[in-house]
């Protein structure tokens, strides 16, 4: 997902300008170190009831137990540090957990199992927490932080994992007397035996039959927040779908998405790149659904494959690929020279563009608002033939201004709340607040009317968002052209349904509608939405 000033995405948290940084900012410290729903707390021993805020404390407890010298299996110890460090530091587990991986040099298939003990643990702990919470005699904020992951890690071990019950809680038990104590692993012991006491599916039968009502049964058993279910419910009858297939969009969100890689065209052919995939993770690769330059690997390390490395090819989502893909193939008329990527960072659709236009003897401008994006942006690119890709460090929101009707092609990939790609960023259904999108919408707004102050008349812009919510994608188009033509200004929605259809391998499920919106559960997909719009005066 492109990046835009500081605005909280799927990958990290950005906003604006200096201002909106300022509250982003607050607002992150007044959530503390967890994800707003626990927050450290002093050891899971029963006469300990005083809490204990600061992070150097419960470092300083954790330094004092390990010297306890308890036997761990290092695979779950780099989980729970992994956890830990996204709980405390407000990291993303998809940069934090790789480095400890290789820290610890653990073999393939120990860092397969730390990497999915980790993720699945982090996506399924809300449910965990429902489950959790039946088998202790307190709440769960009166229990310590760490005792907490490590009661997830075992959980999600005996629920969600092929790990036999014995070997799960001995396991456990040993990482909770590491990391917090004898007294701590005694509790852990007997919450993870009450929990293997039932399956998962009686498990999911008991949480949903003392649910008050539907959505709170389907945040606690499918792990999302309440106003996650309910904003993506709205979602999914917003775009024509029936409300019945959101147990399956939730479920979808919780399931490990495949490694999908883009053979940058020009740059590498998908079968050339198919052959590098294959000789490098040992597994079958196949050809994408969605984007004709996609290739779908199983698993493994896709850091290993040499055109990965030098840029020419890249690790992006399909529907990422695809959104790019929609802005570049659809028809135009006239000059066709000059393309903008308003909000680059980190650079997957900027490549694919900037490959594209290289073909096309067009020139892309990227233009990332943060200085360090802009520098991920660059890497991407490096591929691209030299004076292709143009890489800019500046607000969006003045091209309009500075560079009006300049450009031909425009892609807003504007900053979102990121509900669409849950399943990538697991902790950041934790950490999303409703509040996010309304504070969203000014500036997804202001991007959009900027580009299309910046596209000439007859050029084409895409508003792109990695989220479904309506809040976000068709009432931030509607009231962008409302506006735009209380002032004069004429702008076309065109059918972006019938570019995907034209550019897919497999159309899309919602083809059939205008502003194409993709679903995890329909197409495999993030749910990527696109506008595609055209300017007319």
């Amino acid at each position: 997902m492109a990046g835009y000033g500081g605005a909280r995405r799927g990958q990290a948290g950005r906003r604006s300008q200096a201002g909106a940084q300022r509250r982003g900012q607050g607002r992150e410290r007044g959530k503390g170190n967890d994800s707003g729903r626990h927050n450290p707390v002093p050891s899971a021993s029963k006469g300990t009831r005083n809490r204990t805020r600061g992070e150097g404390q419960e470092a300083a407890r954790t330094r004092s137990r390990r010297r306890q010298g308890a036997a761990v299996d290092t695979a779950r110890l780099v989980s729970l540090e992994a956890l830990t460090t996204v709980r405390q530091d407000g990291g993303f587990a998809n940069l934090v957990l790789p480095p400890m991986l290789d820290a610890a040099r653990l073999d393939r298939r120990d860092a397969g199992f730390a990497t999915a003990l980790t993720y699945g643990t982090l996506r399924l702990q809300g449910r965990y927490d429902a489950i959790i919470s039946r088998c202790v005699d307190r709440p769960l904020d009166r229990l310590d932080a760490v005792v907490l992951d490590v009661l997830r890690l075992g959980a999600h071990q005996l629920l969600g994992m092929r790990v036999a019950t014995h070997g799960a809680v001995s396991a456990t038990v040993d990482l909770a007397t590491h990391a917090a104590g004898r007294g701590a692993a005694g509790l852990v012991n007997a919450v993870l035996r009450r929990i293997s006491e039932k399956d998962l599916h009686q498990w999911l039968a008991e949480l949903t039959e003392q649910a008050e009502d539907e959505v709170t049964a389907l945040s606690s058993t499918q792990s999302h927040p309440v106003w996650v279910v309910k904003a993506l419910r709205q979602a999914l009858v917003g775009n024509g779908r029936p409300q019945e297939e959101l147990p399956a969009l939730l479920e979808a969100d919780n399931t490990e998405p495949a490694v999908v890689l883009c053979a940058r065209p020009g740059l590498i052919s998908p079968e050339h790149l198919a052959k590098e995939a294959q000789t490098a993770s040992h597994q079958p690769v196949r050809a994408g659904d969605r984007s004709p330059y996609a290739l779908v690997l199983p698993g493994g390390d896709p850091g290993r494959i040499p055109a990965v490395r030098s840029s020419a090819a890249g690790v992006e989502d399909e529907g990422s690929q695809l959104m790019a893909l929609v802005l570049s193939e659809a028809p135009l008329e006239g000059r066709d020279e000059r393309w903008l990527d308003l909000c680059a960072g980190p650079g997957g659709k900027a490549a694919l563009l900037g490959a594209r236009a290289a073909q096309r003897g067009a020139r892309l401008v990227a233009n990332e608002v943060t200085a360090h994006r802009a520098q991920l942006v660059r890497a991407s690119v490096r591929a691209v033939p030299e004076g292709v890709v143009e890489v800019r460090c500046g607000d969006g929101r003045l091209y309009g201004q500075d560079e009006a009707g300049r450009y031909d092609r425009v892609l807003v990939d504007a900053p979102c709340s990121g509900l669409g790609s849950l399943r990538r960023r697991p902790e950041a259904r934790w950490r999303r607040q409703p509040s996010d999108v309304t504070e969203l919408a000014g500036l997804q707004r202001e991007l959009l009317a900027s580009a299309l102050a910046a596209v000439r008349v007859g050029g084409l812009v895409a508003y792109v968002t990695c989220s479904p919510h309506v809040l976000e994608t068709e009432l931030v188009v509607r009231d962008v052209v409302r506006r735009l033509e209380r002032k004069g200004g004429g702008t076309e929605v065109l059918h972006a349904g019938d570019v995907a259809t034209r550019v897919a391998p497999v159309p899309p499920a919602g083809a059939d509608r205008p502003m194409l919106q993709l679903w995890p559960h329909l197409d495999g997909t993030d749910a990527m939405f696109c506008a595609l719009l055209r300017r007319t005066a």
